[in-house]
């Protein structure tokens, strides 16, 4: 078997949090005061009217976990085992240090006789074409080989997420790398303080019909919310970390993409909070609604009901977020734009976004026109949001600069559940200064 191109092993590299807040120090007692004391971050619940994830019963996790159910892990096996323990009683699940779920890396994870050189050769577009997907591939062809050690990395990656649960970092060194989170069809989840370096997928399909020159496509996602209700996720990192997309190598002239999203919203999922969060140096950064087909809709619409806030957005391509059917509020955020820079905001199906309070620092030549993007035809309301120190009608200068795409404003919505709203001018400071990990006060 050749070894995989540019991904090969994960590294060991200790992830660098953020520097900001005195460092965590979590302590632990039986008590029943010791339960209910807030000032142990671990305890710490969404506090009211704080988005979304506030509405109704409202978030809490594992704060009400006896001393039986709290875990302090530092091994995947050990993170994998401590969310399997006690069902969906509350639990308390403290990470200690960078936690790496490929640690024996990628060609552990392959099948015997799975070869990459020989999968370029069968599918090179000069030889099999650009008309025939590989679905119908035997299992005993370079696709089937592919996609049985594909199955090996989804079992070892993902990572299920029980309800009445809270994952929180130790300090400011603590995170996963090369893990998926899912938070799938629960209830009640916290995760906070966490560095998360996004799973590379070992393994990425091509896909010869995927566009008119086929496609490199990957799995994973950094973190999924699906099918779920009363999420938190606060003071995260999420980024590539060693594994940019601009160290990928190219085949059959298309980028080896191996990343897929640092965060999903998806399948009818409901009242989230994401805050204080840094999301770093990735492609497609996060989606909230991930299909426009009918069956897909009937489970979506008057769900996907989404609050971001305060989060930084560094140097990222797209979907920032990416928005179907849900009324997704997003104020006082930071947008720190690149040169590979394509938009923020993607308006989709039926979606109702709601952007205001929000900085933009965008690099010389960019237009604050492509903040917006048109999917389909639907109202936003984005107002007092301001570009290099100024304030700009987001939907004014999109619809001037890009007439093909015109843009409808006034939403029908007005958010209420939002703590303190900082001035527009002040959300630079404020935010790059506490968003992410290790910044938790």
């Amino acid at each position: 078997m050749h070894p995989q191109r540019w991904h090969g092993h994960v590294t060991t590299r200790t992830m660098a949090a953020l520097v900001g807040c005195t460092a965590l120090v979590l302590t632990l007692t039986g008590t029943a005061s010791a339960q209910a004391d807030t000032s142990d971050p671990a305890r710490q619940t969404l506090g009211a009217k704080d988005g979304w994830g506030s509405y109704g019963s409202g978030t809490t996790g594992g704060a009400a976990a006896d001393t039986d159910h709290v875990y302090t892990v530092t091994t995947w096996a050990g993170f994998k085992a401590a969310l399997a323990a006690g069902g969906s009683a509350p639990k308390i699940i403290k990470v200690k240090g960078t936690i790496d779920a490929v640690s024996e890396g990628c060609d552990a994870l392959a099948v015997p006789g799975y070869d990459f050189d020989a999968y370029l050769a069968k599918y090179a577009p000069e030889k099999w074409g650009l008309d025939t997907d590989l679905s119908a591939e035997p299992d005993d062809s370079p696709e089937g080989l592919r996609r049985a050690s594909a199955d090996n990395q989804d079992q070892q990656i993902k990572a299920n997420v029980p309800a009445n649960t809270t994952i929180i970092g130790v300090g400011r060194n603590a995170g996963f790398k090369g893990a998926s989170l899912q938070i799938k069809a629960v209830d009640n989840v916290i995760v906070r303080n966490l560095t998360f370096e996004s799973p590379v997928d070992c393994f990425p399909q091509w896909d010869p019909t995927d566009t008119s020159t086929g496609a490199w496509n990957s799995e994973y996602d950094t973190a999924v919310v699906y099918g779920s209700t009363h999420v938190w996720l606060d003071h995260n990192t999420f980024t590539d970390g060693s594994h940019p997309d601009s160290k990928a190598p190219t085949y059959f002239g298309t980028l080896y993409q191996q990343h897929d999203g640092e965060l999903d919203i998806v399948r009818g999922s409901n009242y989230v909070t994401a805050s204080w969060n840094a999301f770093a140096d990735h492609d497609k950064t996060l989606m909230i609604g991930n299909s426009d087909s009918e069956s897909t809709a009937a489970g979506d619409r008057g769900k996907l009901k989404v609050t971001l806030h305060h989060n930084l957005f560094r140097n990222l391509v797209e979907r920032a977020p990416r928005v179907r059917f849900g009324q997704v509020d997003v104020y006082n955020n930071h947008f720190v734009a690149g040169q590979d820079y394509v938009y923020s905001f993607g308006i989709g199906k039926e979606s109702q976004l709601v952007a205001e309070h929000n900085a933009f620092t965008l690099p010389a030549g960019i237009s604050p026109a492509k903040i917006l993007k048109k999917w389909m035809d639907s109202p936003l309301t984005a107002a007092d949001n301001r570009v290099n120190g100024k304030v700009v009608d987001l939907i004014a200068v999109h619809n001037a600069e890009i007439p093909g795409e015109m843009l409808r404003s006034d939403g029908d919505w007005t958010p209420t559940l939002r703590t303190k709203i900082d001035s527009t001018k002040a959300v630079p400071a404020v935010v790059d200064h506490r968003a992410g990990a290790g910044r938790i006060c």
